[in-house]
């Protein structure tokens, strides 16, 4: 085996840790009464105040009948309230109770918890290089994203882009078309 790490082992390796974080994440927020969808809802919701619906379905990136769903379920536990919106008659918004604020708050808390747990697990002197190569991680695949389908990353990722600053991601350099299609990966086909 040559001094490269091995592409398998990558991809095995953060298979499993977006597996364990998403198992915490369920356990987290089924505490907290809401789904993890419902939760990622409330989480843009008290990040960006009301909104509407299109556009809350797309930075959540979920078709509109399942944005319908979990709004309707959200509504009815009185954690978001739907409102006319004023820039548009036709169009509705929606946005954090009293109560949601306070669901919102308390998803968060558990969340940042567990990551206090996992970091407290990771020995004082190599704490910050983990984050940091974590980090560093994140602009990487940003970077592949955007050469294979430009804007796609921010499109599905919103507000990351304070979490890779510095790293060199988020430049806005265009790639070519998208590869990631019927045809295959990076142009195959073409």
């Amino acid at each position: 085996m040559s001094g490269r790490p091995d592409p398998d082992r990558l991809r095995a390796a953060i298979r499993a840790l977006v597996r364990r974080f998403a198992v915490s994440e369920r356990a987290d927020v089924a505490c907290c009464g809401v789904t993890v969808a419902q939760a990622a809802a409330l989480e843009a919701l008290g990040a960006e105040g009301p909104m509407r619906l299109g556009d809350l379905g797309r930075r959540l990136g979920i078709a509109p009948s399942t944005l319908s769903r979990n709004l309707a379920r959200l509504e009815a536990s009185g954690l978001v309230r739907r409102e006319a919106d004023p820039g548009d008659a036709r169009s509705a918004r929606v946005g954090l109770s009293a109560q949601g604020r306070r669901a919102a708050r308390a998803v968060a808390a558990q969340e940042e918890g567990f990551a206090r747990q996992v970091l407290d697990r990771i020995p004082d002197a190599r704490r910050a290089a983990v984050v940091e190569s974590l980090q560093d991680l994140l602009a990487a695949v940003r970077a592949v994203t955007e050469e294979c389908c430009p804007g796609a990353f921010d499109h599905l990722m919103p507000g990351l882009e304070d979490a890779d600053e510095g790293t060199g991601a988020g430049t806005g350099r265009s790639g070519p078309e998208c590869g990631c299609g019927p045809k295959g990966r990076r142009g195959a086909g073409k």
